[in-house]
C-alpha cells in the first residue's frame, strides 16, 4: 500500500561545498547545526567517535535509476542505482559515515562528511558495533587512477586504524601494488602476510579485510629489522620489500622502484 510520508529536517549541514559535482571522494570537514527544538535529543552523543547522517540530497536528480560510479572511474558500467551510493535516486536519503570531533551547543563538528551546505538533515543515528561487517561481499569499483585508489585506501586505513602514521602510509603503497596486479585486494582469493611494525600489520589487515580464519587470509610477523608484504592470488606470490636506504617522510610521492623491491612469482 503506498501513501505519503512526511519528514520534518531536524537540523541542517554547514560546509564549503555547495554543489554536489564539486564534493570530493571521502567527504569534508562540515558542521551539523541542530535546530533547537532539537538539541536535547544530542545528550551523550560526544560519547560516539562515528555518527550517521541521515540527510536529504535535495539538489540531487530524481529520475534516475541507472547511473555509473563516474566520479571514481568514468570507464566502469553501469549500475541501478540502488547497487550504488549515488546521490542520484528516487528519494534522495543520504546515508554518511562522518567522523565525530566535537559537540558545541547545537552543532556536531565532523569530518569526512558528503553532504553539501545547506543539505536538510533528517536524522542522527550513532555508528555502534553492529554496523560493522569485517568482511563483507561488495562490488569491485576501481578508481582509474592510482591516486583516486590511494585516497580511498588512506580513508579506509585510517578509519580502521584510528591514527594516522608513517606505516598507514606505507601500508596504503604496498596495497596500491598489490591492486595493480591482483585486483581487489579484499577479495577472498587474496591473501597476505605482513612483516613489520603493528601499525603496518594493523592497516594492511584493515584494507584487506582479511581474516586470521576462517578462512585464513591475513597473518603478520612482528619486525623492527623488515616491513615487507607478500601477496598471494591462485598460483601467483607478490613480494613487496621496502628498501632499507629509503626514509619514510616521501611515502607517498617516492616511485614504487625507489620505495620497494618488487617481486612477481
Amino acid at each position: 500500500m503506498r501513501g505519503d510520508i512526511v519528514l520534518t529536517p531536524i537540523g541542517t549541514i554547514l560546509a564549503e561545498v555547495e554543489e554536489p559535482l564539486d564534493m570530493p571522494l571521502g567527504g569534508l570537514p562540515a558542521v551539523v547545526e541542530v535546530y533547537p527544538e532539537y538539541v536535547k535529543g544530542l545528550k551523550g552523543i560526544e560519547e560516539n567517535s562515528h555518527i550517521w547522517i541521515i540527510s536529504w540530497f535535495h539538489k540531487a536528480p530524481r529520475d534516475k535509476l541507472v547511473t555509473s560510479p563516474w566520479k571514481v572511474n568514468p570507464d566502469l558500467p553501469e549500475y541501478g542505482v540502488f547497487a550504488l551510493r549515488t546521490y542520484a535516486r528516487p528519494n534522495p536519503i543520504g546515508l554518511s559515515l562522518a567522523e565525530l570531533i566535537t559537540v558545541e551547543g547545537n552543532r556536531i563538528y565532523v569530518s569526512g562528511l558528503d553532504a553539501v551546505g545547506g543539505t536538510p538533515v533528517l536524522d542522527i543515528k550513532p555508528y555502534y558495533e553492529n554496523d560493522i561487517v569485517f568482511s563483507p561481499d561488495t562490488p569491485y569499483i576501481r578508481g582509474k587512477q592510482r591516486e583516486t585508489r590511494q585516497k580511498l585506501m588512506t580513508r579506509h586505513a585510517r578509519t580502521h586504524h584510528r591514527e594516522d602514521c608513517n606505516d598507514l602510509h606505507m601500508a596504503v603503497r604496498m596495497a596500491s601494488i598489490a591492486e595493480d596486479i591482483f585486483g581487489k585486494v579484499n577479495s577472498p582469493e587474496v591473501s597476505v602476510f605482513a612483516v613489520g611494525s603493528g601499525c603496518l600489520a594493523d592497516c594492511l589487515q584493515g584494507l584487506t579485510r582479511g581474516r586470521l580464519a576462517a578462512p585464513p587470509r591475513f597473518d603478520y610477523m612482528i619486525s623492527d629489522q623488515e616491513y615487507s608484504s607478500i601477496w598471494k592470488k591462485g598460483g601467483q606470490t607478490l613480494i613487496i620489500k621496502a628498501q632499507k636506504n629509503v626514509g619514510f617522510d616521501n611515502i607517498m610521492m617516492l616511485d614504487d622502484e625507489v620505495l620497494f623491491h618488487i617481486e612477481l612469482k
